[in-house]
């Protein structure tokens, strides 16, 4: 939620910013702003809207000059999207200057004690409160800014990643943060401050992501100090060398990011097997297993936790995971777990499964895991994130950048993370037998073409979209293994064409959903040749028999659905427990056709952010 981008330094900000903004805009982009010093003072633009709206009215206000700059992209929480709720936020000085990605849960009786000192507001903000409580601090203290914002956010409870400059000591910036991420990259006598490494990949390879309840004090010509919030101890600073580069953050002459990393699933799945699943030797390699079996292998159960389509990849693996090596498995809603004082306890591994790594709710239900004594094994895609952190061990997925905020290329490579552990704990505790085990192997290692083959049905997917396109309602249907797979199909459909879906397991349907199907009604079953085929064909039927219009995924080659079906999407045959590899990809070409179809933003969802780092 929310982006922010700092820099300091030789360079002109204006455009570092800018740039950095654009490719933060996926946290969120109700409006915008940047602000610059320009060696006397100030100078601010911020707006409702994109990041586009931003260059046009900082061109207008000409707020381009400045080797200092804050930047920030908005998800709103307190206060409606416009302009003057926009960041950044003055204090009432005019003297300190914030941008803020979080939230400050306490701000109401902050805010009240300050309008009785005589702080006066200009937006219903959050972070108004906050920067207006540091320049209170300041001035009452008679301290410098690093100091006053530790003091400051000592008095606060909530999650905050924030950069703040004061033009009477115009050569730092202080940065702190506390449930939500934030990078520093180091270059040559120049630093930058950002969300995620994105913004200036291309500028340093040298980043340092600091820990909850850090701060850091940025000063040009001095060494970076890193300080803890609570006692204000020093840190020594850990510097990590960036793996990103730029083409992996471009669309690549795709239209979309979607699309591209749509695109991207046969590479990105094969990195994320690559020197694990070691075919030729008969084994699958994973240090964060191996070097933690035992737990896995003496777990009464094994809870996964996630949310949205992290938590879809979780219903995928409790399948497999029961399946292959016979634990006992729970998937819980990390929001709904944190609350419902779940009962952990000290034989039970938890695996927390988010694409960023820094998922508010997931963390927190990692904390509460660990609180209860329970072993914590993470799988995420950004390295260096908070869950990746957080957990005793893990296991990266190697996606790459995912920036469309529907997630795609995530899905498949935490499905694939999660099947080579199930296969690795079911080879450990003797659950499979040595031929099927080797089987899976070879089926894994062939999933990548499969799912390039999988991609040829772009065509007829987009010939599908344009007939339904106009629907204001869709039912997904699934059985096993395809049942999460209908809830994907079902949540990309919602989140980027606006047409309400549900996904239902197919033999549920009569259970009430039958109600809803009419011949205005499109019905997507997901209808492989193994598993409960027979079973779906009744579904089928009995749709077909209410002259609902039937869009079905099946194997290639089939010919029973084929006759009842009123559209046919065909797959490359798969062993079962690997056929939501495949048969989630026509379900993305189909959402993103409809959405490109109805004109909505593909990329940037209404009311949608990428990364949930607030609660």
């Amino acid at each position: 939620m929310c982006g922010i981008v700092g820099y300091i330094g030789h360079r002109d900000a204006y455009p570092v910013i800018i740039k950095g903004l654009h490719r933060l805009e996926y946290r969120g982009y109700d409006s915008a702003g940047i602000v610059l010093y320009d060696g006397c003072d100030l100078k601010l633009s911020k707006t409702k809207g994109k990041v586009s709206d931003l260059e046009v009215k900082a061109q207008k206000e000409n707020t381009l000059v400045g080797k200092i700059g804050l930047g920030h992209t908005r998800w709103a929480t307190h206060g409606v999207p416009n302009d003057v709720n926009s960041h950044p936020h003055y204090s009432n000085s005019g003297n300190l200057v914030i941008i803020h990605n979080g939230i400050i849960e306490n701000y109401e009786p902050l805010k009240k004690e300050l309008i009785k000192r005589g702080y006066i507001f200009q937006s219903d903000t959050d972070t108004e409160v906050l920067v207006n409580l540091i320049e209170d601090v300041k001035k009452k203290e008679n301290c410098k800014l690093g100091k006053a914002v530790q003091i400051a956010l000592n008095q606060v409870v909530g999650a905050y990643a924030i950069a703040v400059f004061d033009k009477e000591n115009p050569d730092e910036i202080i940065v702190a943060r506390l449930g939500s991420p934030l990078a520093i990259g180091i270059g040559e006598d120049e630093f930058f401050i950002a969300s995620d490494a994105t913004p200036f990949i291309e500028y340093t390879s040298n980043a340092i992501y600091l820990e909850d309840e850090e701060m850091a004090i940025v000063r040009l010509h001095k060494p970076l100090k890193i300080r803890k919030i609570k006692d204000d101890s020093l840190v020594d600073p850990y510097i990590q060398e960036l793996q990103l580069n730029l083409e992996q953050i471009e669309k690549g002459g795709y239209d979309h990011f979607m699309l591209k990393e749509i695109y991207e699933q046969p590479s990105v799945i094969k990195d994320t097997y690559r020197g694990r699943l070691l075919v030729n030797d008969g084994i699958i390699k994973m240090s964060g297993v191996d070097d933690n079996l035992e737990k896995f292998l003496n777990a009464k159960r094994i809870l996964i936790v996630a949310c949205g389509t992290s938590w879809h990849a979780g219903l995928v693996a409790e399948y497999i995971i029961e399946e292959f090596s016979r634990i006992p498995v729970e998937v819980e809603y990390a929001s709904e777990f944190r609350y419902r004082n779940p009962i952990i306890n000290k034989d039970d591994v938890v695996i927390a499964i988010s694409q960023s790594g820094e998922t508010a709710d997931t963390l927190a239900a990692i904390k509460l895991a660990k609180e209860n004594g329970a072993f914590v094994f993470g799988v995420c895609n950004v390295v260096g994130s908070s869950i990746s952190r957080e957990t005793h061990a893990g296991a990266y997925t190697h996606a790459g950048p995912e920036i469309g905020v529907a997630s795609t290329k995530a899905f498949t490579t935490q499905i694939t993370i999660l099947t080579l552990i199930a296969l690795r704990l079911a080879k450990a505790k003797g659950t499979m037998s040595n031929s099927d085990y080797q089987r899976y192997l070879l089926e894994l290692e062939l999933i990548p073409e499969k799912v390039q083959e999988a991609l040829l049905t772009n065509d007829v997917t987009k010939q599908i979209a344009e007939i339904y396109k106009d629907a204001t309602n869709c039912l997904y249907l699934g059985r096993g293994y395809n049942f999460p797979v209908a809830l994907e199909g079902a949540l990309k459909l919602k989140e980027i064409s606006y047409i309400h879906a549900e996904g239902y397991p197919a033999a549920e349907m009569k259970h009430g959903p039958i109600a809803l199907i009419d011949e205005h009604m499109p019905v997507i079953v997901i209808a492989p040749n193994k598993g409960h085929y027979d079973k779906v064909v009744s579904n089928i039927q009995e749709i077909k028999s209410r002259s609902g219009k039937i869009i079905a995924v099946v194997t290639k080659g089939d010919t029973q659905v084929k006759e009842l079906a009123d559209h046919v999407i065909e797959i490359p045959e798969a062993t079962e427990a690997l056929t939501p590899l495949l048969t989630t990809i026509p379900l993305q070409l189909l959402s993103y056709h409809i959405a490109v179809l109805r004109g909505c933003n593909v990329d940037q969802p209404r009311n949608l952010a990428k990364s949930v780092t607030v609660e």
